[in-house]
């Protein structure tokens, strides 16, 4: 269903990051032999644009959340089948958004493992990837915060989230961009707990750039936000001891919520704020804004479909005028019994 039409056409304006010098969607179009490598170079421009009643389509984005790439349960190759899916005609967008949870898990895995995890991913998309992709990270990216299980003291180089950020060539963990009339957020979610654990919320710094970029965001441009772990979704009641204090979900949902979501109401034209996590699908509407947490490509961790999601992506098409046209897309993959 397409969002609210009440919109004025948003205005260009140059990136706000093209100041302070980061614009993943530039470095990722711009990699060549990097992940999505010659098959990105060739996908770059945007197609003409399609009309659809008044509105113009200016950009398909595909949501990719929760890939978990292993060596094992096919992982690999189920990665690659679901990135030569978005190549097919029907499909094809200009846009790879990643929502997190790349590898299976770094959290807890000593380095050998965490890095084989990274060559694998790396691969697939160099090899497969037909687009530029904008990267977001998960929890399970980041190395070595369960340290007894990891082996790790927390002194290595690559240790959090420095090894995720070398491997997808991002200088921090959140970004923005610009990109067809449309401003894109890619947030950082997730935060240190106790000793082996994490939670989400936004630090005291990402939350102050968060404020600077949307005050730097034309209220005529439509926004849309990424976060790995959902800032408003439904799903979350469905997991753990209803009974239990509302500190234990902060795993599954962002304890900011109010505040992130008074800002975006403020913005007045944050359309889309899209999410992971759960391995589920869930819709949320509220204030304008609706909250989107797709389904994983790994669907039940390569074992299966999760609950009643299938293993798939989000599709968006994103129009001239602010709405969007969203649908589930599955790509036919059967994991092993």
């Amino acid at each position: 269903m397409p969002a609210d039409r009440d919109l004025t056409r948003p205005v260009s304006r140059r990136s706000l990051l093209r100041a302070t010098g980061l614009s993943a969607l530039a470095v990722w179009a711009g990699l060549g032999a990097g992940l999505g490598g010659a098959r990105a170079a060739k996908a770059g421009a945007i197609r003409p644009g399609v009309i659809v009643g008044d509105r113009r389509r200016v950009l398909r984005v595909a949501h990719l959340t929760d890939l978990h790439i292993q060596p094992e349960r096919r992982a690999a190759e189920g990665v690659a089948a679901c990135l030569d899916h978005l190549a097919t005609p029907a499909v094809k967008p200009d846009l790879i958004l990643t929502g997190g949870d790349l590898i299976m898990d770094a959290f807890a895995a000593d380095e050998t493992r965490t890095r084989l995890q990274w060559e694998l991913l790396t691969k697939a998309f160099k090899d497969h990837a037909p687009c530029p992709v904008a990267h977001t990270l998960g929890n399970h990216d980041i190395w070595g915060w369960n340290k007894k299980k990891s082996k790790t003291s927390g002194s290595e180089r690559q240790w959090g989230k420095a090894w995720a950020l070398e491997q997808l060539a991002m200088t921090r963990p959140y970004h923005s961009f610009d990109k067809a009339g449309w401003h894109f957020i890619c947030l950082d979610s997730v935060r240190p707990r106790d000793e082996d654990g994490y939670q989400a919320f936004l630090d005291d710094e990402q939350l102050a750039w968060l404020k600077a970029d949307l005050a730097a965001t034309p209220k005529a441009t439509p926004v849309l936000v990424v976060s790995h772990i959902s800032i408003f979704a439904a799903s979350p009641i469905l997991d753990g001891d209803p009974g239990k204090p509302a500190e234990a979900r902060y795993g599954v949902l962002h304890r900011d919520a109010p505040a992130l979501h008074r800002m975006f109401r403020e913005h007045g034209n944050v359309r889309l704020a899209l999410s992971g996590h759960m391995h589920r699908l869930d819709r949320t509407e509220i204030d304008g804004v609706t909250y989107i947490c797709d389904g994983a490509v790994s669907g039940s961790w390569w074992k299966g479909r999760k609950d009643n999601c299938d293993e798939g992506f989000g599709l968006f098409d994103l129009f001239d005028d602010g709405t969007f046209d969203y649908r589930y897309q599955t790509y036919g993959w059967r994991a092993e019994g």
